[in-house]
């Protein structure tokens, strides 16, 4: 007798994004919308207030500090950073990229990669910021009213559709179908364009996010893919958004 296979597994690692559609935005747009957001960062956790420059190397990146954020400084990152092909002239629909780090090493780091001002339906605007998986800073980082805060910053800079912190090992071992407008994290916000959160069961909480939506926070503990109580309340979550029309229906 031949039982379902257990989902892959993946190391326990942490992120947020934010995810949005086409929208053409120039690279000094976009260099403001980042001075934003490395400035409400700089005011969620220490470690998230030092960004460097692109650079060779993290050793040589140390030398060239981003923060204060300067306007002018991000327009030219982004303006280096226009999506070409190989000697060829920019791809406008394809809009700006950069992407700084913070300076730390190994597993105790972040980094932060963003692509905006892309008017292309192919691929979504998105702003990605990788967070240390082991150490005392993932320790204060990885936390409901740290990483509420985070996504909250990236919904007032980027003005996302949608925007999730959480585990990378449960979005690889439960993926969504390419159908899917959204993915599910220990934290998720939906703007309103995509629609109304229903009612949730219990631990989960869902808060207003100014007037441009809703967030939806899974557990007030750390969520990680290992724990079957997470995995359950994450998957029967999934079904009532389902249910609400917010997703498709799926069976992992």
């Amino acid at each position: 007798m031949t039982g379902k296979s257990e989902p892959e597994t993946y190391p326990e690692t942490y992120n947020a994004g934010a995810y949005w559609g086409p929208r053409k935005e120039s690279p000094e747009e976009c260099a403001r919308r980042t001075a934003t957001f490395l400035n409400l960062l700089a005011s969620c956790d220490p470690l998230l207030a030092q960004w460097y420059k692109p650079a060779r190397s993290r050793k040589d990146a140390r030398h060239v500090p981003l923060m204060p954020p300067d306007v002018p400084t991000l327009t030219e990152l982004f303006r280096r950073g226009v999506n070409r092909e190989k000697g060829g002239p920019a791809i406008e629909q394809l809009g700006f990229r950069s992407s700084f780090d913070n300076g730390g090493n190994g597993d105790d780091c972040a980094s932060l990669r963003i692509n905006g001002g892309m008017s292309s339906e192919a691929v979504s605007n998105h702003c990605l910021l990788s967070l240390p998986s082991k150490g005392p800073n993932a320790g204060r980082l990885l936390t409901t009213p740290v990483l509420t805060d985070v996504v909250r910053g990236m919904v007032s800079s980027w003005e996302p559709d949608w925007a999730l912190a959480g585990s990378s090992a449960y979005r690889m071992q439960y993926r969504e179908p390419d159908s899917a407008p959204f993915s599910l994290g220990w934290i998720t916000y939906l703007s309103r364009r995509i629609g109304t959160v229903p009612p949730l069961p219990a631990p989960v909480r869902i808060e207003p996010v100014e007037d441009k939506g809703t967030l939806i926070i899974l557990t007030p503990e750390r969520f990680t893919a290992a724990n079957p109580e997470h995995i359950a309340l994450a998957r029967r979550v999934r079904e009532l958004l389902a249910r609400a029309g917010l997703m498709p229906a799926v069976t992992f």
